[in-house]
């Protein structure tokens, strides 16, 4: 079918959090949703379920599992059998329930910040001790990268640090993960006998036309000491639908985490499946040929405009994703951070960097996924607040 991306979308009126939660003046750029309508097959798909009317439960789907095994090999070379997925409502309940299951109270949970703000608030959630590791920087002009510092981070590890919570590709510097940063993170964690959760959502959503690595596809060894965190969500617009999995290909592993979740996590219902199987068996041209090419513009029309018009910021390029993560603090803005300035002078609605952990102070998260006439909106109205000043 033929998509346009372009086409402005009405969002306010189904009452999704993205255009409700701030005033209705106000330009949202900040959860990361996409402004796009789901692919025409996944519609099809819950319209049959909404048809056939048997909302009964759904506990699994064997095709399902067959269709993600294959997937899975084909995409990544990553061979991991039908019984090793664990279906759930999201991610970020996950998060915390391997922070519990994989430890004591008191123990640590280590992560690479500027984090996800859930990573953040997870450890301590049920009384464990999140150690927060600096990923290093690198400035090249206005362009700014990030890169794990490996000394860094085996040097905040203890005995009593047993998770890792790794994020691949990175949220919210975008960066992709070579396979050498990843053989030497797993080899660290082996070392030292931690689990890794790698949160692998934005896996799909790969802007520079390389290939992604799953942590648990390195080595067989990395594998069994590894959860692997997916869904559909983000690459085919379908977070409310609530479906996610997790990968864990060792049997202890498998049922610890399990046992953890059993009864306090419901499980994924009827049009979750669907939706999951619709965009995994049919949609993926619509990612390769629509989706991809639109995000990457978007980012590099984002990229342009702000080293013509805002040439003191600095920022990421991301790889992956469709988050970009922005520098403001040689601007020296007024007021208590960032994200509150542009709110309340611009009228744009940014992601807080400061939930990010300590290394996102002065810095603000920016969703590019909406229609270009809208980036750019917000991009103006930010352009003419900070000439303001």
């Amino acid at each position: 079918m033929s998509y346009n991306l372009d086409e402005l979308i009405e969002r306010r009126s189904v009452g999704g959090i993205k255009w409700n939660l701030f005033d209705q003046d106000v330009l949202p750029a900040w959860v990361a949703d996409m402004d796009f309508r789901s692919p025409e097959p996944i519609l099809r798909a819950l319209h049959a379920v909404a048809e056939y009317g048997d909302y009964g439960y759904h506990f699994d789907a064997p095709r399902l599992r067959d269709l993600l095994t294959q997937r899975l090999a084909l995409r990544y070379n990553w061979s991991v059998q039908p019984k090793d997925f664990q279906f759930l409502p999201n991610l970020v309940s996950a998060l915390n329930f391997v922070s519990m299951a994989f430890t004591d109270p008191g123990d640590e949970v280590i992560m690479l910040t500027p984090a996800y703000p859930p990573f953040v608030s997870a450890p301590g959630n049920s009384g464990r001790v999140p150690i927060y590791v600096d990923l290093a920087t690198t400035l090249d002009g206005q362009h700014l990268r990030y890169e794990i510092d490996f000394d860094a981070f085996e040097a905040a590890i203890t005995p009593r640090t047993k998770v890792l919570l790794f994020c691949n590709p990175h949220n919210p510097v975008g960066r992709m993960w070579s396979r050498a940063d990843l053989e030497r993170i797993a080899e660290i964690c082996l070392r030292h006998n931690m689990l890794i959760s790698s949160d692998e959502i934005h896996c799909d959503l790969i802007l520079n036309g390389a290939q992604h690595t799953p942590m648990a596809s390195l080595a067989p060894e990395v594998a069994r000491r590894t959860i692997t965190l997916m869904s559909p969500s983000k690459t085919f617009n379908t977070p409310t639908l609530g479906f996610a999995f997790a990968v864990a290909q060792d049997e202890t592993v498998y049922n610890t985490f399990a046992k953890s979740t059993a009864y306090f996590l419901p499980h994924p219902g009827a049009f979750g499946f669907a939706g999951a199987y619709a965009a995994y068996s049919e949609c993926q041209p619509w990612v390769d040929e629509t989706l991809l090419p639109y995000l990457k513009g978007n980012r590099d029309f984002m990229v342009d405009y702000i080293r013509q018009h805002l040439p003191q910021l600095t920022f990421t390029i991301p790889e992956a994703t469709y988050l970009g993560w922005l520098d403001w603090r040689a601007l020296n803005l007024p007021g208590e951070s960032p994200f509150h300035f542009f709110l309340e002078k611009a009228r744009v609605a940014f992601n807080d960097g400061a939930a990010f952990g300590d290394a996102g102070k002065g810095f603000t998260r920016v969703n590019f996924a909406t229609q270009r006439q809208r980036l750019q909106e917000i991009m103006d109205r930010v352009r003419a607040v900070v000439e303001d000043l």
